[in-house]
C-alpha cells in the first residue's frame, strides 16, 4: 500500500477498444482508481481504437489519465499503424501494453525500431478472435499473428492459466516472459451492499417470496444466455417461485424476450439492461448462472468472483476454469451436454447446502491474487 503522494514515472500506453463498458477497460479503470486512492500517480495513456467517447473518459481524465482516440479505424490497417506509430514517437513511452490478444501483433509491428523499453501482450480471452470477415483469412492469419506476438513481445501475460496456455498453443512457458496476472477485484462495493431483497422484488414487481436465478453478462451467443433461459424453464418445474433476471445487453436480448414469451415465461423473466449496481443486484438473488460454451472456454470469469462475494450459489459449465473459484465457493459445475433439466436439478440440490457467507468470501479474496493491492503491485512489476 502506498503512503503519501508517490509518482510512478513509467510512461505507459495501453491500447484498448475504448473506455466504455468492456471488461478489460473496466479492470484498467479499477486499477487506476485504486492507485490514486493509495496516493500513487500513474503516467498512463489509453489509446482507444474507437473514436467515440467512452463513459469513463471524463472520470479518468479527472484522475490524471490521458485518453487518445485513434484518428482512423483499425480496419484501415496501414493508416492505423501510421497514426499509432506517430503517437508512440511523440509520447516517448516506456511501456506499450497491448490488450487485444492476437491482434496485438498489429501494435507490435507499429512499434518496430522505436525505443520502447517494455512491450506486453495481455491475453484476455481464449477465443483467439481475428476480426476479419473471411473464415479463411482468420485461419490464415492466426498463426502468423501468434508468432509475431511471441517473437516481438517482452512478455505474454494471461488473465488465467487457461488463457495463457491457449495463446502459447502447446509451447512451454518461458520463465519471466510468459506469466499469469489476475484481475484485481474491488471488494468495497460488496462490503457496502445492503441486500434489501424485499425492495428489489418490489421494484421488479415480483412476489416477495420469489427466488431469483441471475444471469449477469453480455447477452451474446458466446455467453450462452439462451441455455440459461432453458434452465429457468426446467427449474420452475421444481421451484415454481423462481424467476430469471438477465442483466446486460447484446444481440441475444430480443430473441430471449421472444422465446420467454413463446414459453409462457414473460412474467417469470426480467431484463434489466446494463446496470451500475451489480453488487446490490447480486446480493438480492439466489443463484448465479453462467453456462459458457466449453470450447473455447471463458478467459477468466470476473463475474464468477463477484457472485461469490455477493454470497451466491454458482451454476457453471466446464467452460469456466478453476481460477476464479475461491475456497469458499458453493457451486455446481455441470456439462452443457447434460441438458437444462440436469442443471435445474443441480440448482435445486445447491439449496440443500449452507448459504455461502459473504464475509468468508471477502476474507478469501483478501488473501488471493485478486486483492487490489497485490494486483496493482504485480501489474507495475511487469513494467520494471
Amino acid at each position: 500500500m502506498m503512503a503519501g503522494n508517490a509518482i510512478n514515472r513509467i510512461k505507459t500506453l495501453h491500447i484498448v477498444e475504448n473506455m466504455h463498458r468492456g471488461a478489460v477497460e473496466n479492470w484498467l479503470a479499477r486499477i487506476f482508481r485504486h492507485a490514486r486512492r493509495q496516493g500513487l500517480e500513474l503516467d498512463w495513456t489509453f489509446y482507444c481504437q474507437v473514436g467515440d467517447e467512452g463513459i469513463m473518459d471524463a472520470e479518468l481524465r479527472s484522475l490524471g489519465a490521458k485518453i487518445i482516440h485513434s484518428p482512423v479505424p483499425i480496419g484501415e490497417k496501414l493508416a492505423f499503424i501510421k497514426a499509432l506509430r506517430t503517437e508512440l514517437k511523440r509520447g516517448k513511452y516506456d511501456v506499450l501494453h497491448c490488450h487485444h490478444d492476437l491482434v496485438s501483433a498489429v501494435y507490435l509491428v507499429a512499434v518496430l525500431g522505436l525505443p520502447i523499453r517494455r512491450r506486453l501482450v495481455h491475453v484476455h480471452n481464449a477465443d483467439e478472435a481475428v476480426p476479419v470477415g473471411s473464415a479463411f483469412k482468420k485461419y490464415f492469419l492466426r498463426e502468423p499473428m501468434r508468432r509475431t506476438c511471441l517473437a516481438l513481445a517482452d512478455k505474454i501475460v494471461g488473465i488465467s492459466n487457461h488463457s495463457l496456455d491457449t495463446f502459447l498453443r502447446g509451447r512451454p512457458r518461458r520463465p519471466v516472459r510468459d506469466l499469469v496476472h489476475y484481475y484485481g477485484i474491488d471488494s468495497e462495493p460488496f462490503r457496502k451492499v445492503t441486500a434489501d431483497r424485499d425492495l428489489f422484488r418490489r421494484e421488479l414487481e415480483l412476489p416477495p417470496d420469489s427466488m431469483v436465478l441471475l444471469f449477469a453478462s453480455r447477452l451474446v451467443p458466446e455467453k450462452n444466455p439462451s441455455f440459461a433461459l432453458n434452465v429457468l424453464g426446467e427449474l420452475r418445474k421444481l421451484q415454481p417461485r423462481v424467476v430469471g433476471v438477465f442483466v446486460g445487453s447484446g444481440s441475444e436480448e430480443q430473441p430471449l424476450r421472444n422465446r420467454a414469451s413463446v414459453l409462457g415465461m414473460e412474467g417469470a423473466t426480467r431484463f434489466l439492461g446494463w446496470r451500475r449496481d451489480i453488487p446490490e443486484i447480486m446480493a438480492c438473488c439466489d443463484w448465479f448462472i453462467l453456462p459458457h460454451p466449453e470450447h473455447p472456454m471463458e478467459g477468466f470469469g470476473l463475474a464468477v468472483v463477484e457472485a461469490q462475494l455477493a454470497g451466491l450459489r454458482l451454476l457453471i459449465s466446464p467452460g469456466i476454469a478453476d481460477d476464479p473459484l475461491l475456497p469458499t465457493a458453493c457451486y455446481a459445475r455441470v456439462p452443457l451436454a447434460s441438458g437444462p433439466a440436469a442443471w435445474a436439478r443441480s440448482a435445486n440440490e445447491l439449496l440443500l447446502q449452507p448459504l455461502p457467507k459473504r464475509e468468508e468470501a471477502l476474507t478469501a479474496l483478501a488473501a488471493s491474487p485478486f486483492n487490489m493491492d497485490v494486483a496493482l503491485q504485480n501489474l507495475l512489476a511487469l513494467y520494471e
